[in-house]
């Protein structure tokens, strides 16, 4: 202990001596003290051994002296530097023993690297060898994007650190989940990453989901991202130091250093790099772009059959219905409650939506009950694959049927027995025939609080064993597994989790998966992997349609396999405004495209103002679903006349903008391109967009700026610098880099503009299902740009193959001020024609239109 530790703690606890609380908070006190100090004299490391090579460099680094500030040093380190294409350089500094742990391979992909040329490359790294930093910079500038020469690495079991300089007042985006502002405050500000169960998602604390990428934008000079891949827990910390420099700091309680830069220049560029690197997101099926209800609380099928026949009778489409843990027996996965929701009457609602073109979606938890004569704990425990406590035992927990178990989804027979499970409940001839699977959760959540929750040998063990880290239970040693002799509970460094200790409300972190990892480092992507084998049975069950699965708890990548809804929001106007800056937080910066809230709110009781606002807003999200907790009052649409008004208006117009918004997401999943976007990716130099966070590009084409203030019929929204049409009127109206305001606006009404430049395909009419709207017509919407031009695209298949093949259509869209023209491949037949064309923009803001019909079986055009 070093000297003024030991002084310090020997004055706190001798003035605390009468209080045995306090004395003992005095020693936790000194001990963070006495860590801090010891953080600020590490010296770091020096770079020996260096090799370089056009396409990369490797070095060792060695430690220069003892720092141990949170845990045991590790001397020895390994650089690798790759140039790995022109947009990209890796990074990544590990152990040279190869024990401290990395994410699986299989659990996320590396980028396949294409050695590129570090003379061709846009970012270009350079490193000083004692202490040894390093920055990154932009090689067409010089401009430094990522600097840590400020402070020394830190390097330990449990805990690594590092330090990077940001700009003046920059402008810093992402590291999700969270609530906070979209552009991140920079003063005294901690993002932490560890996934957890957070009921009314609070401002500045860590929600479901993890996503160690952050985008710097600066203006003019460009965009870059960096991306940590890293699945152990972290606080990332925002600041400014003593001497006024700004930083970027990242603090994380185990893992290495594996990071990923990407050049940009362009915002877009840099998201779509970033899907490069975590995965290009799945393409969803047509029909989950239409309207979706749910409610935890409908009692009965019966219940729900009411439901689904009052929507119809209101008016009202309706495409999906969703089954909550009430369908359940005893909230039994894979179970239907005999008297309440019998199977027979499932089954029936299920084939009378199918019958009238409607979907039907269930839930599932992973807690699975642990219970005998409960056949789905029963073939898991004979396949083996539940999470085990230190002593061998299944590790058990609560969650909504009482005492649980957990599966393990790196165990080699999980998968196989996840996949029977799905097959054998939802099977189209003797289960319920559901269109898609809805996973909760899987953070994971855990109502057991302590190991008092059941008296059992393994909470004994839990508590023996003190979370110390144990080796590997299956075959022999493997590299990444985690260093060893760690204390898996209480990591000296606290990362700033919402509910205190890591293993709080959650699986205990010392358990051991099949693979001899531990959940102290894989905690965070459990419920990806959950989401991940639900696509996969579901692929299982019928391998030629697109599987659809919704997540709760995501991780970097989760858009391969998963959508995502932002859990369990309140009907609250501030939650209204909030899924805004959440929706653009994963479509253009997480690489998830289809996302949304529970519109009106989950919990407690919406108002009928808000929820009508809500059900506008929700129609120009990518995910559209009404859903309520039991607690809460109902909130369907039909139920007030104003929401009733807003709903058919919102549907009405989100479905004729359907295939509009199917194109965006299809380029999503083609290339990364953001189906939806913050104005400073159209407008990077305008510096008055930067900070906006309630208006947002809808494609390339729509910027939706939606009433945000409470119980308010004005809204002020900011138009860049170009040509706008009024989505509603076609008036024109020439932005001016300024803000606008609307007044009276009606409960009915959401401002929408059509950037110029830009067309866009629409249906001629909505319809009662996404089956029928794809049997109306379209027609093209052309909105010159400043220069009288414009382009669009439209995409066109069957809506529903995981492999069309060549039956699909890529129609791309051109106005050069004189004559229109279609053109692309027409692979996919339809009867489906353009009726017409309308341009805007003309003579005194005349509309012209032109009238077709035109079939969409090839190439077509006109001239003025």
């Amino acid at each position: 202990m070093p000297v003024s530790l030991f002084w310090c703690c020997l004055l706190f606890a001798s003035f605390y001596c009468r209080m045995a609380f306090l004395w003992i908070a005095s020693l936790v006190l000194c001990s963070l003290w006495g860590a801090r100090g010891q953080t600020e004299r590490c010296s770091g490391y020096e770079a020996i051994n260096v090799l370089k090579a056009d396409s990369y460099l490797i070095a060792d680094l060695v430690l220069i002296g003892n720092c141990s500030s949170h845990s045991s040093d590790i001397e020895n380190l390994r650089l690798l530097v790759e140039y790995q294409t022109d947009s990209r350089l890796h990074v990544l500094i590990t152990d040279v023993d190869s024990q401290v742990f990395q994410i699986q391979e299989h659990v996320l992909p590396r980028p396949r690297s294409e050695n590129a040329s570090s003379s061709s490359s846009g970012l270009q790294f350079s490193f000083t060898q004692s202490p040894f930093t390093f920055s990154v910079t932009r090689a067409s500038t010089g401009e430094t994007l990522f600097d840590t020469a400020d402070t020394p690495l830190i390097f330990e079991t449990q805990y690594i650190r590092l330090r990077t300089r940001l700009p003046s007042n920059p402008n810093i985006y992402g590291l999700g989940e969270h609530s906070d502002d979209f552009r991140l405050p920079t003063w005294n500000y901690t993002r932490t990453l560890w996934n957890t169960e957070s009921p009314m998602i609070p401002n500045g604390l860590n929600l479901y989901g993890s996503h160690p990428v952050y985008f710097d934008h600066r203006g003019e000079s460009g965009t870059h991202g960096v991306f940590l891949r890293s699945s152990n827990g972290m606080d990332v910390k925002l600041g400014t130091s003593d001497q006024g420099q700004q930083f970027l700091e990242y603090n994380v309680i185990g893992g290495v250093f594996d990071f990923y830069f990407l050049a940009g220049p362009t915002p877009r560029d840099v998201s779509k790099q970033y899907a490069e690197v975590v995965g290009l997101p799945s393409f969803v099926p047509y029909w989950v772009l239409g309207f979706h209800q749910c409610k935890y609380g409908y009692e009965s099928v019966d219940e729900v059959r009411q439901v689904v026949d009052t929507y119809a009778a209101a008016g009202i489409p309706l495409e999906t219905m969703w089954g909550d843990i009430d369908y359940m027996s005893d909230h039994q996965d894979f179970t239907t409650d005999g008297s309440r929701y019998p199977l027979e009457k499932v089954r029936q609602l299920v084939q009378s939506l199918h019958d009238d073109g409607q979907h039907y979606v269930q839930i599932l938890d992973p807690g699975i009950h642990r219970a005998g004569g409960y056949p789905t704990y029963t073939r898991g425990a004979e396949q083996n694959v539940f999470l085990k406590a230190a002593d061998g035992s299944f590790y058990r927990g609560f969650q909504w049927p009482g005492e649980v178990v957990w599966p393990d989804w790196l165990h080699p027979n999980t998968q196989e027995w996840w996949t029977d499970e799905i097959r054998r409940f939802y099977d189209p001839n003797s289960g319920v025939n559901v269109d898609g699977l809805w996973v909760d959760m899987n953070e994971a959540s855990n109502m057991c609080e302590s190991t008092s929750c059941f008296a059992s040998t393994s909470a004994r063990t839990w508590v023996a064993n003190k979370g110390i880290a144990v080796r590997k239970r299956y075959g022999d040693p493997v590299p990444f597994l985690g260093v060893p002799e760690r204390d898996l509970f209480n990591p000296l460094y606290r990362i700033q989790n919402r509910w205190g200790d890591i293993s709080s409300k959650t699986l205990w972190t010392n358990i051991t998966n099949a693979d001899g990892t531990h959940q102290y480092d894989t905690h965070n992507f459990y419920g990806t992997m959950m989401a991940g084998a639900t696509r996969n049975a579901l692929l299982s069950r019928n391998s030629t349609v697109r599987p659809f699965v919704l997540t709760r708890s995501t991780f970097a990548g989760v858009g391969r396999v998963a959508a995502h809804w932002f859990g369990d929001n309140a009907s609250r106007w501030d939650h209204y405004r909030t899924t805004i800056r959440q929706m653009l937080s994963f479509t253009a910066l997480h690489a998830v495209p289809f996302v949304g809230s529970d519109v009106c709110g989950f919990n407690e009781n919406a108002t009928e103002k808000m929820c009508a606002r809500w059900a506008l807003l929700g129609a120009f999200q990518p995910f559209y679903r009404n859903h309520a907790d039991i607690t809460a009052n109902r909130q369907e649409f039909y139920l007030w006349p104003l929401v009733t008004q807003a709903a058919k208006k919102a549907i009405d117009t989100r479905y004729k903008l359907l295939d509009y918004m199917y194109t965006s997401l299809w380029k999503a999943s083609a290339d990364g391109t953001p189906n939806a976007s913050p104005l400073w990716f159209f407008y990077p130099s305008d510096g008055n967009t930067f900070g906006i966070q309630n208006q947002w590009m809808l494609g390339d084409a729509l910027l939706v700026s939606p009433v945000v203030d409470d119980d308010s019929q004005s809204v002020s929204f900011y138009l860049p610098d170009d040509i706008w049409y009024d989505f509603w009127t076609f008036e024109q109206k020439a932005g001016g880099g300024q803000t606008h305001r609307l007044d009276g606006v009606q409960w009915d009404e959401i401002p929408v503009h059509i950037r110029g430049g830009t067309i866009l395909a629409m249906r001629t009419e909505s319809a009662n299902t996404t089956a029928q709207l794809r049997e109306k017509n379209f027609r093209i919407i052309v909105a010159p740009g400043k220069d009288g031009t414009a382009k669009g695209e439209l995409y066109l298949d069957d809506g529903a193959s995981l492999d069309v093949g060549g039956n699909k259509s890529e129609i791309g869209f051109v106005w050069d001020g004189q004559s229109f023209a279609a053109n692309g491949t027409f692979g996919f037949e339809t009867d489906v024609k353009v009726e017409r064309v309308v341009v805007l923009g003309g003579e005194g803001g005349e509309v012209v239109t032109h009238e077709g019909p035109w079939g969409l079986g090839g190439g077509f055009g006109f001239h003025l």
